[in-house]
């Protein structure tokens, strides 16, 4: 499943190359991928023709686009919102250069131009482009959906400065790379909740946007053991493996926004560009980078969790 590095890179890409332009076309080939638009295909089409894409914002693993109006209004009160699931991709593509009929995978498609200014000729402007949502597996979805006021009156997520967010994502907690993200906050909500460090990590009520592989990485750094109780841990330790999780996060975040060429925006589903650099995930049997100790994997939450025994023994 694609975690947060990788869908902040799609959003870079979106944010790189489809704001301030227009929506002229949509084809829904999928019903299923948009099942969260009440209305269906026909209220998706309404909602997006000739509305403007304004800007790229993520909270968590959650992207979503505002839409303005033809009048250019100040502040949206409505955005494309994206989650992308277990495989899905945004891919842009000029209108020349696609194929004419979509691939096998691809479940909606948009049209995306810019509005003639007045005095400018045809040619000088850019050309219209293609923004598909590709999606094998079809766990992921598309809608527009109301913005509602932050609950802090901050900036929504990543990628914005209005204090909006889309209502379905407004029970979603800040993640670890949001610029206004409170961390001794966090910290304090974590040490009240009686439970595992892992499962508080992958608790999206408290902080969004850690899926399993970061949560492993960042609890290795950290030298954690997965099943630690939270209201054990004291504050240095919880902010060493909060800080372990920003930066193991930040360097996958690098590593693949070097991917990209300029109209291919991507995610890779097992998060294979960072793949060479994992320490734990994925590495069992193998020796610990620390230590040399075998790294084991057990089972964990319908899932498995991958550790040091030695380097992440729980105190």
């Amino acid at each position: 499943m694609p975690e947060l590095p990788e869908v902040e890179t799609v959003r870079e890409g979106l944010e790189r190359l489809v704001l301030g332009r227009a929506v002229l076309d949509v084809s829904v080939r999928r019903e299923y991928s948009i099942r969260r638009q009440p209305g269906g295909a026909d209220a998706l089409e309404s909602a997006l023709l000739g509305r403007t894409l304004s800007a790229a914002a993520r909270r968590g693993k959650f992207l979503w686009l505002p839409i303005a109006d033809e009048a250019g209004q100040d502040t949206p009160d409505s955005a494309l919102l994206i989650h992308l699931g277990m495989s899905g991709q945004l891919r842009v593509t000029e209108i020349d250069e696609v194929a004419r009929e979509p691939g096998d995978h691809v479940r909606v498609r948009l049209t995306l131009g810019v509005a003639a200014v007045v005095g400018e000729r045809p040619e000088d402007l850019d050309p219209a482009l293609i923004l598909d949502f590709v999606d094998q597996r079809t766990f992921g979805h598309l809608s527009v959906a109301r913005l509602i006021p932050t609950a802090d009156g901050l900036a929504g997520g990543r990628g914005t400065t209005d204090p909006l967010i889309p209502e379905p994502v407004a029970h979603i907690a800040r993640d670890l790379l949001d610029p206004d993200l409170d961390l001794p906050a966090l910290i304090q909500r974590i040490q009240r909740r009686r439970t595992g460090v892992k499962r508080a990590l992958l608790d999206q009520r408290l902080v969004s946007g850690i899926g399993n592989i970061y949560a492993d990485e960042a609890l290795w750094r950290a030298e954690l053991h997965y099943a630690a109780a939270t209201d054990r841990l004291t504050t240095a330790r919880l902010e060493g493996l909060l800080t372990a999780a920003q930066d193991v996060m930040t360097e996958a975040l690098h590593a693949g926004g070097t991917s990209f060429d300029a109209l291919y925006v991507n995610v890779n589903g097992s998060s294979g560009y960072f793949s060479r650099s994992l320490a734990v995930y994925g590495q069992h049997g193998l020796p610990c980078p620390r230590c040399g100790t075998p790294i084991v994997r057990e089972p964990f939450a319908n899932r498995s969790s991958h550790f040091c025994p030695v380097c992440q023994r729980i105190r």
